[in-house]
């Protein structure tokens, strides 16, 4: 059982700009239609927990991207849209309880993904492994991936992978 991180952040930190928009993001190449080992991850993978501002976000992709369940972390939003139903699920609540149903449930790698979610679960010590690919813009401002914390939470370097169009995707893992 393990809390995923997977993500892009801008050198300065940032994983979307001020509005949220993700436009920078796509203005690297991908050679060849590499994916950086996101369909590797994505088959380790049980499910996804993510917060309602990254799944308003995902809803204007066009095609749902996901062929896993997803948990959507909202006190506001009720419902899922029809065309998403029995692939989105609604929760809420204490992230450890949250975690562990969900983990009784079968479903035990979970990736977790949206800015204060991630925070959430950092601030929680939830996260288990972190892949954080940095790309090469600065955008001064924005949405950042990580929060302050209570106390320091240790990470040990994996392995570093270092793209030519600049991208470089580093792997930590919690450290005991």
């Amino acid at each position: 059982m393990a809390n995923y991180v997977y993500i892009a952040t801008s050198l300065d930190g940032y994983i979307a700009a001020s509005d949220g928009g993700l436009d920078w993001l796509m203005e690297i190449p991908a050679p060849g239609g590499e994916d950086y080992g996101y369909a590797e991850f994505m088959a380790t993978i049980d499910a996804l927990v993510m917060g309602r501002k990254t799944f308003e976000k995902v809803l204007t992709f066009g095609d749902w991207p996901y062929d896993k369940p997803v948990f959507v972390l909202s006190t506001t939003i009720t419902e899922v849209p029809e065309h998403l139903a029995g692939k989105v699920e609604i929760v809420h609540g204490e992230l450890k309880e949250l975690t562990g149903t969900l983990n009784q449930r079968g479903y035990n790698n979970l990736y977790i993904d949206g800015g204060v979610t991630i925070q959430n679960f950092l601030q929680q010590d939830l996260i288990d492994e972190m892949i954080i690919t940095k790309v090469p813009t600065l955008l001064g401002g924005g949405i950042p991936l990580f929060g302050t914390l209570d106390e320091p939470i240790k990470f040990k370097h994996v392995k570093t992978e270092i793209y030519d169009n600049g991208l470089v995707k580093s792997r930590y893992s919690r450290s005991s």
